[in-house]
């Protein structure tokens, strides 16, 4: 599986735990931050992969390619998490539409997110050398809503921490990885049986 590094851990976490012959590897989440790039990323890995005997499935929903990833996996024949974004595979897509129909203004963490706001948000903006573009980049946004895989308490606090960044409140939903288990179980059942490599990448 080719998953993005901000799902990988979990992902990694339910393979051992369900004894999957599942071996994982991540492209960088700051990706997110240049969208455009994670279909040619995974595209290449992909190439690679198969070319090496492997079967493959990706660990990505759209996450703002706008169907680049879909026209990936159509021609290489592989399959995809559903939804538009982690947000949807973590919470269910439903959820997600309903959280932003009654506040637009939400801005969504996920663990991966609480534990990384600086170095995958605020460096790659810019905002710790020029925290006067704050207001330019997250003015608009009204709620904070935590998506929580594990709500630990260190977690708890890096989430108010970076709910007080933006001065507004702090949703907690507790989703854990129930869903995403669900969804991996699906991605993974598609697709013609695996003739894997003799060893792992």
């Amino acid at each position: 599986m080719i998953a993005c590094g901000a799902l990988a851990g979990h992902v990694r976490e339910i393979a051992a735990r369900r004894g999957w012959p599942l071996h994982v590897r991540s492209l960088p989440a700051q990706l997110h931050n240049r969208p455009g790039q994670i279909a040619p990323e995974a595209e290449r890995m992909a190439l690679d992969l198969l070319g090496r005997g492997y079967r493959v499935v990706l660990g990505y929903a759209d996450c703002g390619s706008y169907g680049a990833l879909d026209e990936v996996c159509a021609r290489l024949g592989i399959s995809r998490l559903p939804g538009l974004h982690c947000y949807d595979v973590l919470a269910g897509p439903e959820a997600i539409a309903a959280m932003l129909a009654r506040e637009p203004g939400t801005y969504l963490l996920t663990d991966f997110l609480v534990r990384s706001f600086r170095a995958s948000v605020l460096a790659p903006l810019g905002l710790e050398d020029h925290p006067e573009l704050w207001s330019d980049y997250f003015g608009h946004y009204r709620r904070l809503v935590w998506l929580a895989q594990a709500a630990t308490p260190e977690l708890a606090r890096r989430a108010e921490s970076v709910a007080a960044m933006f001065g507004l409140p702090l949703t907690v939903i507790e989703v854990g990885t129930t869903r995403l288990e669900r969804a991996l179980e699906a991605v993974i059942a598609k697709g013609p049986p695996a003739h894997a490599a003799a060893n792992p990448p």
